[in-house]
């Protein structure tokens, strides 16, 4: 038979390797120390599984691999808890003991499905021609001898509504209660959990719209493009909060050195800072910068980091570490539910070796030793 490789097909197994790295940063030693990061390997690779089957019988390489026809249909009902429990996690800081019991479903449905993943590759072959109906190719005489559960689709996509409506209640609240506005909200976790409920929810609608449109399995293609762009959108979240593109460079730390700064000039430099970093906090997000802090004050980069030398006599990377240890002091007197890594996460920091290393030098004490 002839394959179809279209830019459908391309763009979807881009999708699948990029969800593959990614799950490989969220699940690495450091990063798995905060729980939901784990949750979001688990959510990126269950769509990864799911999107993976839909190339391969999108594409007609199925037929190479018909043993994996359905595979990732248990994997399906993962999605919803592991948003739901991500979500929970970044909001309160850590899940129920009993969270495990979210992915009973998943389970129930594999064990449900063991009669029709041992079947023959003839009984795989008509499963996926009677989903897909690609042209030219016709049943093969072959009993069926299992229970295929009915409405399966349907049961998939009610049960990623109904944790999505979870996952979006939860997020409401807790923006209520910070006050903070959901379309712009500056603090990282607070984006990332406006990101994450807008993707997820508009991947619902998505297959929804697609089911009701197309027959069988036909469309399925339609939502997996976009479950790769969310991919890509995750990505580059994670690229954004890394701060790799805005270190400053030798140059630009010493050319202040050359230029002057009167004493009025330098007071109200330090006024409008201060102001700015106690009201708005820029400091709490990780890729915070002297280049995007100088932007957002009217300065150049020189005029700011001669102002924060000479008039406080520390460096710029000092102050944010001072604002954000106070910062986190707040925090674990407050929260004493929080873990310490998310509050780690909270204040700007993508490590606890970091923000230990940091709170010890300006307290004398570790987080956890300060809390106690």
């Amino acid at each position: 038979m002839s394959y179809r490789i279209d830019l459908f097909a391309i763009f979807i197994l881009l999708g699948i390797v990029q969800a593959l790295f990614l799950s490989v940063f969220f699940f690495s030693k450091e990063n798995r120390k905060i729980e939901a990061n784990v949750y979001q390997g688990i959510l990126v690779m269950a769509m990864a599984a799911c999107t993976l089957e839909i190339f391969l019988c999108y594409t007609g390489y199925i037929i190479t691999c018909l043993w994996l026809v359905d595979f990732s249909e248990s994997l399906a009902f993962v999605i919803g808890p592991s948003f739901y429990l991500m979500i929970v996690s970044l909001v309160k800081g850590k899940t129920d003991k009993k969270a495990y019991y979210h992915f009973i479903i998943p389970t129930v449905w594999l064990i449900i499905q063991i009669p029709f993943l041992i079947q023959s590759n003839d009984v795989k072959f008509n499963a996926w021609i009677g989903a897909y109906h690609p042209i030219g190719l016709d049943f093969r005489d072959t009993p069926l001898n299992f229970f295929n559960p009915p409405y399966h689709s349907e049961f998939i996509l009610i049960h990623l509504g109904v944790y999505s409506v979870l996952g979006v209640i939860i997020t409401i609240k807790a923006f209520n209660e910070k006050n903070e506005s959901f379309w712009k909200a500056k603090q990282d976790t607070f984006i990332k959990l406006r990101s994450t409920v807008v993707q997820i929810v508009f991947v619902v609608v998505l297959i929804f719209i697609v089911k009701l449109f197309y027959t069988d399995d036909t469309g399925d293609h339609l939502f997996s493009v976009y479950i790769t762009i969310a991919i890509y959108l995750i990505s580059f979240q994670v690229i954004r909060q890394s701060g790799f593109f805005k270190q400053p460079n030798l140059v630009d730390q010493q050319k202040y050195k050359s230029s002057s700064l009167s004493l009025d000039d330098q007071t109200e430099i330090l006024k409008r800072l201060k102001s700015k970093m106690e009201i708005e906090k820029p400091f709490l997000k990780s890729d915070f910068s002297l280049p995007e802090l100088a932007s957002q004050l009217k300065l150049t980069v020189h005029q700011l980091s001669q102002a924060i030398n000479d008039g406080l006599g520390k460096s710029f990377f000092e102050m944010t570490a001072e604002y954000r240890i106070e910062e986190a002091k707040i925090l674990l007197k407050e929260k004493s539910h929080i873990k310490v890594e998310e509050i780690a996460e909270q204040v700007g920091y993508n490590s606890k070796s970091s923000f230990n290393t940091a709170f010890k030098k300006l307290t004398g004490s570790t987080p956890s030793e300060w809390r106690n």
